[in-house]
């Protein structure tokens, strides 16, 4: 196993992932012909919509070799829209590759896919991209990782020439120039050349320097020798990246295919084998075990991605621990049923190779399973072991589909179970009040690939309604003493309760409240009663019916959030008063209580970065502003400029037509979610 890779492909839309990807399966012997983005004829980006669209949608797996290592690569989505693709690709794997355009440097979706990375606990190598283009700039793009993502940049390679003169690079650990004259050949080793010796010794020693400061084995080396010696440094730059302290930087041209073959070697030497992580941990009952990846031990694979093809259910799962055999009987333990593995694949992209065996380290697909969903752990039916699933964001974006034909509304609704099934951050649900069928999802491409599938794929016609944003409510200003009581008497058993609450923003809660509320910061609960008026187990029950009367608010039904209360008085009765009474008292109480505060209706917004010529700026201000956008920056770019702002999500429909049209087919933009703020009154009726 330590001659296994699992790495993932990282980066903002646009700044050559899948390139990055095709030439590494090109230069490892995997294909044979170079592939191109534009077009469409990449190996991850096969999907039809992807290769329409020019961009990659849905978490694509290769398997490859390299210098006697074996590198299985998941080449992700770099839309915000799609970020449940990436979150879940995260969670299986063990190191990451991330790409950085040399103009654009830090782009927004850089941003949000590193902190990604740092919640996993991900360990990544930086590869600066487009070293060809005009106004392509290293130490810019380097600068912006220092400033904005803040690990300690550790720059291993000098840049031979620039822009279109970018032909090579020097290793400054083994003070070698490597040069691609033609972007097609193999790779040509020589001396550093005599114009860029001296740059090159100059930055072989900030380099030291920046290690020195970081490692205790290469500052004890630095101190005695006043240099650092290339073992230490490349032993240092290993353990600093797996530690996180660091990230070692690379540059290149993918398409020009130049660079590639230092960064495999890059990502061979610094990024993590399945024996460098630690054992992944899950829960057997009520104890937390942990799994070593031994291939001797009991089996626990964990569920990743379930795609549907036309020879079958694919299930795409990493094995963490023990070996999985073709023929198998493996148990799934949140569905509390037994699988069996007919088939297991090694796969790359849309194509697959049998395989007889995976163990642990490995990523495989396998076809068998029908009912594994992503996030199911797989594991040996006399050794249970629940993983924790990758989690799933809240949709933020609605629409209403229906069939055209009626007799097409059974295969409709078979159709979004599937699209579900595959894409957990697809939601859809029947509104009770129209009878609408309501799809949900991150944004409004995502929702528009969703529903491109089920007419591509599914041979559905269906209709589509304008697209709806997913409202809350919260409290403005709460209400003190609110009494209920519930008092129920209809033979039998009766049902009494009485409580007294407190509500309030959730921010205005004294410094020494106690949350009950598991932690959630949409929620606060706590009770101040005393003596004994209210017993533990009916606080309990009051919570428990808090929380189920937050699911629809006064003022349109939605969610409410940012709300804290108070249980402060109460009273039981010896026959009558059960955990049912108080929870039905706590939510017709919180409720009541709802409908006397002062609500406030709260809508999504996003962060936009917009990226126009000079001479679109004024109408695209114009514009942002009658969206209700909020400028927060704008910063010059080669002609360029890069405007930031806020803006509601409702009001962001149909503006890449808009921005399109003001900037002459110009102008990009690309959002990320930025939370909810209040919506202005009309937004309420």
């Amino acid at each position: 196993m330590t001659g296994v890779r699992n790495l993932g492909i990282l980066a903002h839309v646009d700044a050559g992932k899948t390139t990055v990807t095709e030439r590494i399966l090109y230069l490892t012997g995997t294909i044979h012909k170079r592939g191109e983005v534009h077009d469409g004829t990449t190996v991850t980006d096969f999907d039809s919509q992807e290769r329409d669209r020019g961009i990659t949608i849905f978490a694509a797996a290769v398997s490859c070799a390299w210098d006697g290592h074996r590198i299985n690569l998941i080449d992700t989505p770099g839309h915000v829209d799609f970020s449940d693709e990436v979150e879940r690709s995260l969670r299986v794997l063990d190191g990451a590759i991330a790409v950085f355009d040399a103009v654009a440097g830090v782009e927004p979706q850089s941003e949000s896919v590193w902190r990604q990375c740092d919640r996993h606990g991900v360990p990544r190598i930086a590869f600066v991209n487009k070293m060809d283009r005009a106004g392509a700039d290293l130490d810019a793009a380097v600068e912006s990782i220092r400033e904005r993502l803040h690990p300690a940049p550790l720059v291993v390679q000098l840049p031979i020439g620039a822009e279109d003169g970018f032909t090579g690079v020097v290793d400054l650990l083994r003070m070698r120039a490597m040069v691609w004259p033609d972007g097609h050949g193999a790779c040509e080793e020589g001396p550093v050349p005599d114009a860029l010796r001296e740059e090159a010794r100059r930055r072989r020693r900030l380099l030291e320097e920046a290690v020195a400061e970081l490692h205790p084995g290469a500052l004890e080396e630095f101190c005695v020798e006043s240099a650092v010696s290339t073992a230490t440094l490349a032993t240092a730059l290993r353990e600093l990246t797996l530690g996180g302290e660091g990230v070692v930087v690379l540059c290149g041209s993918a398409y020009r295919n130049r660079g590639v073959e230092p960064l495999l070697d890059a990502a061979v030497a610094y990024l993590p084998s399945p024996l460098d992580v630690p054992a992944v941990r899950g829960t057997r009952g009520d104890a937390v075990e942990e799994r070593a990846a031994d291939p001797g031990g009991p089996l626990a694979a964990l569920v990743f991605k379930v795609t549907s093809t036309a020879t079958g259910r694919l299930t795409y799962l990493r094995v963490y621990s023990g070996t999985i055999g073709k023929g198998e009987v493996v148990w799934d333990v949140g569905a509390r049923r037994t699988e069996r593995i007919g088939r297991i694949l090694r796969v790359r992209a849309d194509r697959h190779a049998e395989v007889d065996w995976a163990v642990a380290g490995d990523i495989v697909a396998v076809i068998g399973p029908k009912a594994a969903r992503a996030g199911a752990t797989l594991c040996a039916p006399s050794a249970p072991l629940l993983l924790e699933p990758p989690t799933v964001a809240d949709p933020v974006v609605s629409v209403a589909v229906e069939a055209r034909g009626r007799t097409d509304a059974d295969r409709l609704a078979t159709a979004l179970a599937r699209l579900v099934e595959e894409d957990p951050s697809l939601a859809v649900r029947t509104d009770p009040e129209t009878g609408q069928t309501v799809v949900s999802g991150m944004g409004e491409l995502h929702l528009e690939v969703a529903v491109e599938k089920l007419r591509r794929a599914h041979g559905l016609d269906v209709a589509v309604g304008r697209p709806r944003v997913a409202y809350r409510e919260t409290v403005a200003r709460g209400v003190s003493g609110l009494l209920y009581r519930h008092v129920k008497q209809d033979g039998g058993a009766g049902q009494f309760a009485h409580v007294v609450l407190d509500v309030e923003p959730l921010g205005a809660a004294p410094p020494d409240a106690v949350d009950t509320g598991g932690g959630a910061v949409d929620f606060g609960f706590r009770s101040t009663v005393v003596g004994g008026r209210v017993p533990q187990e009916y606080v309990r029950a009051v919570e428990a019916g808090c929380r189920d009367a937050l699911a629809e608010g006064p003022l349109g039904g939605h969610p409410v959030t940012g709300v804290r209360v108070t249980l402060t008085d109460g009273a039981t009765h010896a026959k009558d008063s059960s955990e049912m009474a108080f929870r039905t008292a706590g939510r017709l109480a919180l409720r009541e209580a709802l409908r006397a505060c002062a609500m406030v209706l709260l809508e999504p917004v996003v962060e936009v970065t917009a990226t126009v010529p000079d001479d679109a700026v004024g109408g695209v201000l114009g514009d942002l502003a009658a969206r209700r956008g909020r400028v927060s920056g704008t910063a010059a770019r080669a002609g360029t400029a890069v405007i930031t702002a806020t803006v509601p999500l409702a009001e962001l429909f149909g503006y890449a037509t808009r921005l399109r049209g003001r900037t002459q087919g110009r102008g990009t933009f690309t959002t990320r979610p930025a939370g909810h703020a209040p919506a202005p009154a009309p937004a309420s009726r």
